[in-house]
């Protein structure tokens, strides 16, 4: 017997805007006329690219900051043209990316508690390209790699622990690039680019892996994202100006796995993918929408579920990562959408009867730590993220502060002298010093066992607890 209804736990997921008071009034969103999302989020930040006269400037307001935000509330205000596109670090919630119409990328380190005064002082000015630089993008497995995009048509990717290019990838686009995502473990990108070409790129290797020409056939821009499990999603437009929307297998793109039209309507859609619940949301730019999609291994690949549906079109979006989640009110996502003078959270729940942890809806998702240094993934080498366990809320550790080292040739030459002079030196120093520093291991060391010792009860205790509840439950 055919099944008539798709069997999904996502299919009645809904959305909900919160309550007036709980939005962020009377800010002054960009009105730069750029495709970015004006709007980056993290579990205790939002940042929003603002109007601001004589240069570039984005609010970063922390979570709780709700309500009527004062006019003379301080900013990020160092770069002196338009900001385009932020992003934060997947690895220090206090560090955010920026990429400016003044031909600059700008890393800033934001005080714990938010800002208190007007930031005008960035860790790091990475500066290499030519023209406005729209997309910026930090790697998700790597500490301290930043990919930046401009209109020179050229992709660098940044050590910023150092502030050097490492990686400048500049023959490969002739065009204006729409977009750049990279995959779960950052081994690739995948680019969209005017000339209507989907490209998959080893950036490493510095060559096209996969391309698609005329992925979308329409004028209009196009964006294109890496899925958890290597394909490539994308959107775009018909010849007749329909919206589309694609999936791609990158080892045979001549031909895409399912290919939907929407409508006709002519905002950028903007996709954001949750790798958790394999979910798709669609933000189209000046929608007043969000509708969502569920991909898996059977036809038709791309399953619509629902739409989101509100009065105010939306001017840009901030999606939540996943650890910034309500895990006991069975939140799968959350937006932050941007009006002309407000940004207002928006809530993706998922309704279930219990109480208790849903661990079908929260998959163990990508934690906070890197898995690789900067340096080893430029030699070669890839990770998958390191994963963490939402059962008990997301408990934020302490980020360690944005350093960066400039290299300096002089340094090399003084190293050499300096080791020739140190080893005719004496080593007693160093035997003291030595002895001290073991004691305070042993200390850090018996101080930490004693800590893991206490969690594993708490853990003991709290399942018991919970066994006991769903005793009572039933």
């Amino acid at each position: 017997m055919r099944r008539v209804v798709r069997q999904s736990k996502f299919r009645h997921v809904f959305g909900q805007a919160v309550k007036n008071d709980q939005c962020y009034d009377d800010i002054r969103v960009s009105r730069v006329t750029w495709d970015s999302s004006f709007c980056a989020v993290n579990p205790n930040f939002v940042a929003i690219i603002i109007e601001a006269s004589g240069g570039g400037a984005f609010l970063v307001l922390p979570l709780h900051k709700t309500g009527r935000i004062d006019k003379s509330y301080p900013t990020v205000c160092g770069h002196t043209g338009p900001v385009l596109d932020i992003d934060w670090c997947p690895h220090n919630d206090q560090v955010i990316a920026s990429g400016s119409e003044d031909c600059t990328v700008m890393v800033w380190q934001i005080p714990e508690n938010g800002l208190t005064l007007p930031l005008t002082e960035p860790v790091v000015i990475l500066e290499g390209h030519s023209k406005r630089v729209g997309i910026v993008a930090w790697h998700p497995t790597a500490h301290n790699v930043l990919l930046s995009a401009g209109c020179d048509n050229v992709i660098i990717i940044w050590n910023v622990g150092t502030g050097e290019p490492l990686i400048n990838l500049d023959d490969m686009h002739q065009d204006m690039i729409y977009n750049v995502s990279w995959n779960r473990n950052g081994s690739l990108i995948c680019t969209a680019s005017k000339d209507k070409k989907i490209r998959v790129i080893d950036p490493r290797k510095q060559e096209i892996v996969a391309e698609k020409e005329k992925a979308h056939e329409g004028a209009r821009p196009m964006r294109a994202i890496f899925l958890s499990d290597g394909n490539v999603f994308t959107t775009g437009f018909s010849r007749m100006s329909e919206r589309q929307l694609a999936l791609w297998n990158p080892k045979s793109m001549e031909e895409p796995i399912a290919l939907h039209e929407m409508d006709t309507s002519n905002g950028v859609l903007l996709p954001f993918y949750d790798p958790d619940t394999n979910i798709i949301y669609l933000c189209g730019k000046g929608d007043s929408s969000i509708r969502y999609f569920e991909i898996t291994d059977e036809s038709p690949y791309v399953h619509y579920l629902n739409t989101f549906s509100s009065k105010e079109p939306q001017r840009g979006m901030g999606f939540m990562p996943k650890r910034g989640l309500d895990v006991n009110k069975c939140e799968i996502a959350r937006f932050f959408k941007l009006h002309e003078r407000k940004c207002e959270p928006i809530i993706m729940t998922v309704p279930r009867k219990s109480d208790l942890f849903q661990d079908d809806l929260y998959p163990d998702t990508a934690g906070p730590e890197a898995s690789l240094e900067a340096e080893e993934w430029f030699d070669g080498k890839n990770a998958d993220p390191i994963l963490i366990s939402l059962k008990h809320g997301y408990i934020p550790g302490k980020n360690r502060d944005l350093k960066v080292v400039k290299k300096n040739i002089l340094d090399n030459k003084l190293a050499a002298n300096k080791k020739s002079d140190l080893i005719s030196a004496p080593k007693k120093a160093a035997d003291t010093s030595n002895t001290q520093n073991e004691a305070k291991l042993d200390e850090i060391l018996k101080e930490l066992k004693s800590l893991k010792g206490t969690i594993t009860h708490q853990d003991e205790r709290i399942s018991k607890l919970e066994q006991q509840m769903a005793k009572i439950a039933v």
